[in-house]
């Protein structure tokens, strides 16, 4: 069986690359999947009537407990493999925005769920399965590095 008869074709996702400063600089915010127990960001599918930026700040919200308003254009996509409840594959496609953190809350909808750290961007880089996801950290923390602040 080759590629395309595992993955018809790509979804769209929309997720959120959370992050705040530190005296000690920038950090970034990794998730677990409730499943396979991955590092991952906050990410979720479409909402009718919401609009991608706005799917990204529910998700960081419900899965991380995490407030904060996520730019209006993507900052990049990653692909990855999920397996679906109905036990088909899929690859979704993740459009990912920046999302400063301005509050957290110790209690969340996903809290009991997930485990969730927070990390320089090149070590949350180190620590992502996914190549791409792992090659947007890279390119955040090169950003900041580069600029000394946050975008």
């Amino acid at each position: 069986m080759n590629e395309i008869d595992v993955y018809p074709k790509p979804i769209q996702q929309y997720g959120a690359l959370c992050f705040r400063n530190t005296p000690k600089g920038p950090q970034v915010l990794l998730i677990t999947t409730r499943e396979t127990r991955r590092w991952m960001i906050p990410k979720g599918w479409p909402i009718s009537g919401l609009k991608p930026r706005k799917v990204a700040e529910r998700e960081a919200w419900e899965e991380a407990g995490v407030i904060g308003r996520a730019k209006k254009k993507p900052f990049g996509e990653f692909l990855y493999d999920k397996l679906m409840q109905d036990g088909s594959g899929a690859r979704p496609v993740v459009a990912v925005f920046l999302l400063e953190v301005r509050r957290s809350r110790k209690r969340f909808p996903e809290m009991a769920e997930r485990d969730s750290v927070w990390l320089t961007p090149f070590e949350a880089a180190r620590r992502v399965e996914e190549p791409d996801l792992e090659r947007l950290l890279l390119k955040f923390g090169r950003m900041v590095e580069r600029g000394g602040r946050l975008p």
